[in-house]
């Protein structure tokens, strides 16, 4: 590791050390300040949760079964707050209470108490344990969000020995959130803390001064987090979508109850849509970079269908550092950022110029994406260079990630700077040419990278090229360069010839991809963010060595 390098990582360990002592102290900062009055008598209102609802969850839930997460949870009648949890994603979703939501589709007397019955016993069990993973801040901040959402449906027909035990535990929950808000270990998770915070001074009887300082709290995060081109500083494009979720009940809040909205909150939705439909393919579904993972229709369309933006999509996010191509009915997008700083790097991809392509409803070429319940091995094998669809210069990535015990698996940033140019040529076709850095140390080579898209749509042609540092010889001088194109499991690959293959979709439309002069493979692959998990794929790979390479042209066009 370069010494650079070290003392990068040294710096961000020493601030997630101080981090996590803050948030340590925050249980005693919380007892010693000035106690809580009194209770809340009251709710004002209870916000809208905008995530899909699925009754066959509810059932499950009241049969004492919990899927989640990808795993299901046996109770056999005890509460699952006291039994061993199939893993740390379930016990997120767990402790967070948006399972909460379900119970909407059957709201009946005995739904609504068996869900009282077990939010009591997580405030009998875990209320005052303040410790594990119910009190990291993005999962605290998040079931005081579901408390406050689905308040109606806990609190229905509630005694008032519970009732009280309600509000004093939502209570402490927020003022604990206000004393970690500085704490959080990620920008979405402090982004969704001052989110709570604002939500619930609207809920709860608030004075007006206590409002406004949340709503300035908020606006200030707004402004940390969402860019000038509505995208999300961590460039990853399903966090737009997961901040908005949040963002338009509040928003709605606000207006309902008479208050004013947070000067800021308004422009980042509006900004923030166009950005979400950037990464928007045909089929619905999100691009997958920077830790996107599935996204189902129903969940996107419950926020789309606020959507009073018009217009077609822009043709680049300049700050988010992406760049799309479209014709009739065919896109292609692509990375052409650099990764963010360490801090914010917990969740990046070394996907340096990879890109995705659909035609019609279909996405042909993807990147692997993320796991959402995978073991660590498999979230760490998703954010190498070889799960994108890009160059890789001997099966090294662009960036490193590398694990430590005080920051996490954070990337460090082999790529320091990317070039893109943009132009249209007279027969009206698209191109993009960009080129990164992150194989100039190691290699002494720049990766360039040049798509072009036809006017009709019908046609993709591409280009890799390694070029050599001037001066320079490049090393090892036995490199090996594989160029991968991660083909979407729904797609069938049938062989053509040597340098050829046809990818054809379930409806029959299909692409012909072809690598003149280079033996093309056809490799086994995973793909990662399936709705139903990680399932097997194919990829498409071309090899070759980098000693006198000059160039590795490919193209698609669209095929009978």
């Amino acid at each position: 590791m370069r010494l650079a390098d070290r003392r990068r990582l040294l710096a961000c360990g020493m601030r997630e050390m101080r981090r996590r002592l803050r948030l340590r102290m925050a249980p005693y900062r919380v007892a010693l300040s000035a106690p809580l009055s009194a209770v809340p008598e009251r709710l004002i209102v209870a916000p809208t949760d905008l995530r899909p609802v699925d009754p066959f969850v509810a059932h499950e839930i009241f049969d004492g079964r919990f899927p989640l997460a990808g795993r299901v949870l046996e109770t056999l009648g005890d509460s699952p707050f006291e039994l061993e949890l199939p893993s740390r994603a379930f016990a997120e979703r767990l402790h967070g209470f948006g399972w909460l939501r379900h119970i909407r589709a059957e709201r009946t007397e005995a739904g609504c108490a068996h869900a009282r019955h077990i939010v009591s016993d997580w405030i009998n069990i875990h209320g005052r344990r303040r410790r594990g993973i119910g009190w990291e801040p993005n999962v605290v901040a998040t079931r005081v969000i579901a408390w406050l959402s689905h308040s109606t449906i806990v609190l229905h027909a509630a005694e008032a020995g519970f009732y009280r035990r309600f509000m004093k535990s939502l209570a402490y929950q927020i003022s604990y959130l206000r004393k970690i808000a500085a704490s959080c270990p990620d920008a979405e998770s402090r982004l969704r803390v001052r989110t709570a915070l604002a939500m619930a001074s609207l809920a709860l009887p608030t004075r007006v001064g206590g409002i406004n300082r949340e709503s300035l709290a908020l606006d200030r995060e707004l402004d940390r987090q969402i860019l000038a081109d509505g995208g999300h500083i961590s460039r990853n494009p399903r966090a737009i979508l997961d901040v908005l979720v949040d963002l338009l009940p509040l928003r709605q809040t606000y207006i309902n109850l008479g208050y004013d909205v947070p000067q800021k909150l308004i422009p980042a939705i509006d900004r923030m849509y166009p950005a979400l439909r950037f990464f928007r393919h045909q089929d619905g579904d999100l691009a997958l970079f920077n830790g996107a993972s599935s996204t189902s229709a129903s969940e996107l369309m419950s926020v789309l269908r606020y959507d009073e933006s018009a217009g077609k999509p822009f043709k680049a996010l300049p700050q988010m550092q992406y760049h799309r191509l479209a014709a009739d009915n065919t896109i292609i997008i692509v990375d052409t950022g650099c990764p963010e700083a360490i801090s914010a790097s917990t969740g990046a991809h070394a996907g340096t110029l990879s890109f995705e392509m659909s035609s019609g409803r279909h996405r042909f070429i993807v990147n692997s994406g993320a796991p959402k319940f995978a073991s660590r091995f498999y979230r760490h094998l998703a954010r190498s260079t070889a799960a994108h669809s890009t160059l890789t210069l001997g099966d090294v990535s662009s960036s490193r990630v590398i694990n430590s015990n005080f920051t996490g698996p954070v990337l460090m940033p082999g790529v320091s700077a990317v070039d893109v140019e943009r132009w249209d040529d007279k027969h009206g076709n698209d191109w993009l040419r960009a080129r990164h850095d992150g194989y100039l140390e190691q290699f002494d080579y720049t990766h360039e990278r040049e798509i072009a898209l036809s006017a009709t749509g019908d046609k993709i042609k591409g280009c890799d090229r390694l070029i050599p540092r001037e001066g320079g010889e490049g090393k090892p001088k036995n490199s090996i360069a594989f160029i991968r194109f991660h083909i979407h499991p729904a797609i069938t690959i049938t062989r053509r010839d040597a340098e050829s293959v046809a990818l054809r979709a379930a409806d029959g439309q299909g692409w012909i991809f072809a690598a003149p002069g280079l033996d093309l493979q056809i490799d086994e692959d995973v793909f990662f963010a399936d709705v139903s998990g990680m399932r097997p794929s194919q990829q498409l790979v071309l090899e070759s060595a980098v000693s006198g390479l000059k160039e590795i042209r490919w193209m698609l066009r669209r095929g009978e």
